[in-house]
């Protein structure tokens, strides 16, 4: 078999935002495979997925052997996971072909949110008070004991897929009853489902890259929510932080030790923490980049995102390294604001857009649904119908505009058939 010349990165799963690395590994002069985790592309992926930013395509149909056989062609210098359900064969290819990689030893645990909590609590870190069960009289004799409010979610899954907050055992019961067995986003039955205790705090997004156990926050953002669609906690938004600040480094400091608890030296991560009275704790960690696209403003706002460094720390780790104890800095400040679809129905147009794109603040619009496709109640991360970028140098005029797009939403923003 004749070798490929120039050097390859691998990417496994360039879905949702990873979509964009290939590009930016390209004009670096890299050569870009893709590792196609399964036989079928998820439904939700589809749309994202560009085909024509690879040189190879490499279906994996579950023999690592006959995949890394195909692998063999490209001179493959790093293999990174594109998104979730990338991490375990990510993971099994990187370790088999002796690159950076952060092996499979603690896989598990960075992949089940039950493990990952545990394996973090091992390594001395705080963490919160959970259970895994697929037995109902199990979950509600540990509620009984535990009591206050309780979150139920699925042990693996992506986004907030799945993820009910209960108040007591009738809403406990429901939620138990709409998890198990049922199949989660990532195609993965749902047979046991993870309690754990609300932590009660301001949610943040910590992420980061590393390199040989070296990590560099790419950025920080505090997270908004609301409550619609009979959703107690729906991610209405984020916004961008400054890297120092004592909210910060205690979150830093805290990520930094998930990280090496769970075994992530290498590539991007996206960590997903509370800030409680005792403490940051973390809510789950994903060792892929973030989603929504934040990389559009980040870029924007700071001058180079996650996906940036993810690049540097492949392609250039000496010059990656040599920066890793420089702090970002805010140039313009940014927000991130999720459309929230009251109901559902088949969309015509989006009547008050214009007053949306004529925000001072406004920088860009992401479509999850056009013209003529169904628009669904905006339940979670995945039916939020748009969501708006916004950039200024002036922080009260993104905090204003943040507060109009919210007003601007609603019944009159979606015109339905």
């Amino acid at each position: 078999m004749n070798v490929a010349s120039a050097p390859a990165v691998v990417i496994v799963d360039a879905y949702a935002s990873s979509r964009c690395l290939a590009p930016l590994f390209r004009a670096r002069g890299y050569d870009c495979v893709h590792v196609q985790s399964t036989p079928d592309i998820p439904q939700n992926y589809l749309r994202g997925y560009r085909p024509e930013d690879f040189s190879g395509h490499v279906v994996h149909h579950g023999d690592l052997a006959e995949t890394l056989q195909a692998l063999s062609a490209y001179r493959t210098i790093a293999l990174i996971p594109g998104v979730e359900r990338a991490v375990l064969l990510a993971d099994a290819l990187s370790e088999r072909l002796g690159l950076p990689s952060n092996g499979t030893a603690l896989s598990p645990a960075r992949r089940d949110k039950y493990l990952m909590i545990e394996t973090v609590r091992a390594a001395g870190v705080p963490a919160v008070e959970q259970l895994h069960t697929a037995d109902l009289d199990e979950l509600l004799l540990w509620y009984d004991k535990t009591g206050g409010r309780t979150v139920l979610k699925p042990v693996s899954s992506a986004g907030s897929d799945g993820v009910y907050f209960c108040s007591g055992p009738e809403e406990i019961t429901a939620a138990f009853q709409s998890l198990h067995g049922t199949t989660s986003v990532l195609g993965q039955q749902n047979e046991a489902v993870l309690a754990q205790e609300y932590l009660v705090g301001h949610e943040y997004i910590v992420n980061t890259v590393s390199h040989g156990g070296t990590h560099r926050v790419s950025d920080i953002w505090k997270m908004h929510t609301l409550s619609a669609n009979g959703v107690a906690e729906l991610a209405a938004g984020a916004e961008l932080l400054p890297r120092r600040g004592p909210e910060q480094d205690a979150l830093v400091a805290h990520t930094f030790q998930i990280l090496d608890a769970l075994g992530i030296a290498y590539g991007p991560a996206h960590t997903e923490l509370k800030l409680t009275p005792d403490g940051p704790r973390l809510v789950e960690t994903g060792a892929r980049v973030c989603g929504a696209d934040v990389h559009v403003p980040v870029t924007a706002a700071l001058g180079t995102s996650q996906l940036d460094l993810t690049v540097e720390a492949c392609t250039n780790p000496v010059g990656f390294l040599s920066a890793a104890d420089e702090d970002y800095c805010v140039d313009r400040h940014a927000r991130v604001v999720n459309m929230v679809a009251p109901r559902g129905g088949v969309l015509r147009s989006y009547p008050r857009l214009d007053d949306l794109r004529a925000l001072d603040s406004f920088h860009d619009v992401l479509f999850r649904v056009h013209p003529g496709e169904p628009v669904h109640p905006s339940i979670d991360d995945w039916t939020f119908p748009l969501r708006v970028y916004l950039l200024h140098e002036i922080a009260a005029t993104v905090a204003r505009d943040a507060l109009t797009t919210r007003y601007l939403d609603g019944e009159g923003f979606y015109e339905l058939a």
